[in-house]
């Protein structure tokens, strides 16, 4: 049975989820859908911290369906602007995983992460494969993975 680890860049799925359908993306059939593909070894939510009741609920959600939620605290700098990135770490996660599975799953849409999928896929073999919404997700990150599997009405909330 082939062995997934999953990881998600849970702000950026909120996002995109969110400007195009207006709906949030159901973690729950996509961890059915995943699950179809074989065992799912280590699956991680990357989240912002911005100690919120909702939030919270969302998060003991992820847990509850099997997800490790990483969070990094919520800044917000003096001019305004806000940090919150997971990309580092995500980037390390998947790197360490990729000896021990056979297929990554990454939902995200950012480019950045086109380099890592082929470096992951070159140096440990392992299959890629992107969630996304196709008119959000970088061309790309869509191009360096082994299959892009596009965010649709079937895996939002109803």
């Amino acid at each position: 049975m082939k062995k997934i680890a999953i990881f998600v860049d849970v702000q950026n799925i909120y996002y995109t989820s969110k400007q195009t359908f207006g709906q949030h993306f159901n973690y729950t059939k996509f961890w059915q859908e995943i699950s179809q593909l074989g065992e799912i070894h280590s699956a991680f939510a990357y989240a912002i911290d911005r100690r919120d009741s909702k939030q919270h609920q969302f998060q003991q959600i992820l847990k509850n369906i099997g997800f490790e939620v990483k969070l990094k605290p919520f800044i917000q700098r003096s001019d305004g602007s806000a940090k919150g990135d997971w990309d580092v770490g995500i980037t390390i996660d998947v790197i360490e995983e990729a000896q021990h599975v056979d297929m990554i799953v990454l939902l995200s849409g950012d480019g950045d992460f086109d380099r890592l999928l082929t470096h992951v896929m070159q140096k440990h073999k392992v299959k890629t494969c992107v969630y996304g919404v196709n008119k959000l997700t970088a061309q790309s990150l869509i191009q360096a993975a082994d299959e892009f599997r596009e965010i649709n009405e079937s895996l939002l909330l109803n």
